[in-house]
């Protein structure tokens, strides 16, 4: 049975998600700036949090709120819960009309998710974790995949542009990894590649430059479907709340494949990068 958090989750990851469906077919149209060099926001990012935002407070108004557009609001009564929120995951992607994006959302207490929902509003996929309780896709339980080592493996990344001036160290990395794996693939969205090793889609996962709102609900999925989450050195990483909100390297997969991509991180000097 879905727990009362995730109800209320799943209501307004729906929210957000018709937002962002509304407006697909007038991107023209709409507002974007740029908040840092190459990162850019759209009015549909704000509009669709504002929808999180509304669901939240109505029901839990103590708990703070940690969101990638309208930065964090601190609990009220000494909380501590935090609301995580990315109401567009793959920004870069909706605004070139890239069908591949999501909405993203995490309650994390003390730094630590214990909810997760992950919705694809195109293909209708949600996401859902617990603590201590698994992860689902469309209310079926999921686990990682079963592979034993990088021979044949599909490996996901990503390329953010507050990362640029380490991109000599990850396309070493990455030269290396490509005579072992089957393939790497660039998505888009850090929260849907998180939730495809969940799942088992992808065997593994590995990208620097991710915040709290990126990260905190597919960490969780994975480690509930089985995986291993953790920076490029093994070590946990750092709290999910305002408490953390600088930019962090992380890699996901199960066990085997997590620790064999984290030697290859160090062995080509890429986890060295960050030091």
């Amino acid at each position: 049975m879905q727990k009362p958090a995730v109800t209320l989750m799943v209501k307004a990851a729906r929210a957000a998600g018709n937002v962002l469906l509304r407006h697909m077919h007038k991107l023209d149209a709409l507002n974007v700036v740029e908040k840092d060099r190459l990162d850019f926001a759209s009015e549909v990012d704000g509009l669709a949090e504002k929808e999180v935002i509304k669901e939240f407070r109505r029901s839990t108004p103590d708990y703070a709120i940690l969101g990638e557009e309208g930065g964090a609001v601190k609990a009220k009564n000494g909380s501590r819960f935090t609301w995580v929120i990315d109401p567009l995951d793959g920004t870069s992607n909706y605004l070139r009309g890239i069908p591949h994006f999501c909405v993203s959302l995490a309650l994390v207490e003390n730094g630590e998710p214990i909810h997760g929902v992950i919705f694809d509003p195109l293909r209708n996929e949600l996401f859902t974790a617990s603590r201590g309780s698994g992860a689902t896709l469309n209310d079926k339980r999921v686990r990682v995949a079963d592979r034993k080592d990088l021979d044949g493996a599909m490996v996901l990344t990503g390329f953010p542009p507050r990362e640029r001036p380490r991109a000599s160290a990850q396309l070493k990395c990455l030269d290396t990894l490509l005579v072992e794996i089957e393939d790497i693939r660039r998505t888009g969205s850090a929260a849907l590649d998180l939730a495809y090793v969940a799942c088992g889609r992808a065997d593994a996962y590995f990208e620097a430059g991710v915040k709290p709102w990126d990260i905190a609900a597919g960490a969780l999925m994975v480690r509930e479907a089985g995986g291993k989450v953790s920076d490029f050195r093994g070590r946990p990483t750092g709290p999910m709340d305002a408490r953390g909100v600088d930019s962090r390297p992380l890699l996901a997969g199960n066990i085997k494949v997590a620790e064999l991509l984290q030697q290859r991180i160090l062995n080509t000097g890429y986890a060295a990068a960050f030091d």
